[in-house]
């Protein structure tokens, strides 16, 4: 008996270690299987990264390059030189530097004035009731089917019907809001927990006065987002302005390129020279405020 008993433990010992050993296999498996995935991953994110990246760097090159260094019979992925004179050529026979002012003010403008729109009423949307109050979030939301160009002319007529045609502001107050920064601000306002509002209005705090003491500080990731996504999408406008500034001392960075594509031999070094002063700007402020950025998009729910 005891011997039968022994052997019984022994069969036991071995199932026992034949389970950690399968157990053992399906982690060393797996583990297999993630690093594997993690080098498949890396693979894809670096082709994609030099696939975008590329672009931008091409501009870099040919804006330091001599003139007429890009027709070439030569494929160059460095100037054969470094030179300044495509920059020093642009801000010599055209208005670049009032140029930029034009896009910086008319840029803040809109933003803040977007921003500031935008977080009223995505606050409105989220916290305040009201009658028609998903109705109309509906139907804001539905504009952001329209395309922008079937509105222009519509858009003209305001702006002329008001006196600020061939204006800063007939620029700026059109995109005084967007709808979805108005759903972005929403869904991130919905995410703060009520009883923090509660509370301040148990102190006796008005709606005005919790939206800026008690949610906006709450706000910085959001701020933000919209304020990147408000100054690039002004920053990089080029139909409206267009159409709504008819003096070229007015013009904006985008209508700048398309002047000085006109106005001169195809000087492509000088081209790119400019789009560089262009995009430059707006690749700083999304390397410096990428956190927020991220964080924004985290906590607002949009995946």
């Amino acid at each position: 008996m005891a011997q039968t008993t022994t052997l019984l433990q022994i069969a036991e010992t071995d199932m026992l270690g034949e389970r950690k050993a399968k157990r053992l296999q399906r982690r060393r498996r797996r583990s297999q299987g993630d690093r594997k995935g993690i080098v498949l991953r890396t693979i894809v994110a670096i082709v994609v990264c030099v696939i975008v990246v590329f672009p931008l760097y091409w501009m870099v090159v040919m804006a330091f390059s001599p003139r007429g260094e890009v027709f070439s019979e030569e494929l160059r992925f460095w100037p054969s030189e470094i030179t300044f004179d495509n920059f020093d050529r642009i801000f010599r026979r055209f208005n670049v530097g009032l140029w930029f002012q034009n896009s910086v003010v008319i840029g803040l403008f809109v933003t803040a004035l977007t921003v500031f729109v935008n977080l009223l009423a995505g606050y409105a949307f989220a916290r305040l009731h009201f009658r028609g109050r998903n109705t109309l979030f509906l139907l804001t939301l539905a504009t952001m089917m329209i395309p922008v160009q079937a509105i222009m002319v519509a858009q003209f007529k305001l702006v002329s019907g008001l006196g600020i045609y061939g204006t800063y502001w007939g620029v700026i107050l059109p995109g005084a809001a967007a709808a979805f920064g108005i759903f972005l601000a929403r869904q991130f306002f919905i995410g703060i927990p009520e009883e923090i509002i509660e509370a301040a209005r148990i102190d006796g705090a008005g709606q005005m006065r919790i939206f800026l003491q008690v949610v906006l500080p709450l706000c910085k990731p959001l701020i933000a987002v919209l304020t990147l996504l408000t100054l690039m999408s002004s920053w990089n406008d080029f139909a409206w302005p267009l159409i709504a500034l008819k003096d070229n001392e007015l013009f904006t960075l985008p209508i700048g390129l398309l002047y000085l594509k006109n106005q001169t031999s195809p000087d492509y070094e000088s081209i790119m020279a400019l789009a560089l002063i262009s995009v430059l700007p707006m690749v700083i402020l999304f390397l410096v405020f990428q956190r927020y950025f991220v964080q924004g998009f985290a906590r607002s729910g949009i995946k």
